[in-house]
């Protein structure tokens, strides 16, 4: 086994770690989850630091990387809603919004054509203070209790960034599609031009 699979193989684990993570915070054990949740965002640093340090990138790594996160990060929020710790309307609306980007990109690439979307600054914004909210969340449950205050305000302020950002996409899908179309009217005027200018020559 080559080293250049170190990456993926953290990947996988974190992966697995979804599995007990769930289990304990289901029984309500927060101790224990807000240990797997820290073990598992500190196994996101290092096999992203190790894959870009060595140059051990690869196409399984780029899908599943990102893809072990969001659920982690759904199952936790997901079970938090549940257990009353967390608002539904925050769940509602970020789930909402995630189903409205990778619909809307889906669509836009099969109907219109390809188009890569780069997270904006409030995405990322709005994922870590996501983040941040479970984190503490957890912290509040199993270690030691916060301010309800923090905890309000941080949920008030997902619940900003996902509308936002929401938004923000749907204004960036948008202005992508008016510019493509008004290229491709810019082409074909100049293709009729030039066709009438090359028959004109001819006559």
């Amino acid at each position: 086994m080559g080293l250049n699979l170190l990456p993926n193989i953290i990947t996988l684990l974190r992966v697995v770690l979804i599995i007990p993570f769930a289990y304990f915070t289901w029984h309500q054990d927060y101790t224990a989850a807000v240990i797997i949740f820290l073990i598992a965002g500190v196994s996101d640093g290092l096999d992203g630091l190790l894959a870009k340090r060595f140059n051990w990138q690869s196409r399984f790594g780029s899908i599943t990387d990102p893809l072990a996160d969001k659920i982690l990060l759904f199952v936790a929020l997901l079970l938090l809603v549940m257990k009353g710790h967390i608002s539904w309307t925050l769940f509602w609306i970020s789930t909402g919004r995630d189903i409205l980007i990778v619909g809307g990109a889906t669509s836009y690439h099969y109907l219109v054509g390809p188009y890569e979307m780069r997270p904006s600054i409030i995405s990322k914004w709005n994922t870590a203070l996501l983040i941040l909210l479970v984190l503490l969340e957890l912290v509040h449950l199993g270690w030691f209790g916060l301010p309800e205050m923090l905890l309000s305000g941080l949920e008030v302020a997902v619940i900003v960034t996902c509308v936002v950002s929401g938004v923000h996409y749907l204004w960036l899908g948008f202005s992508h599609y008016r510019n493509r179309n008004a290229e491709g009217s810019a082409k074909g005027y100049k293709t009729d031009n030039q066709s009438k200018k090359q028959a004109i020559e001819k006559s």
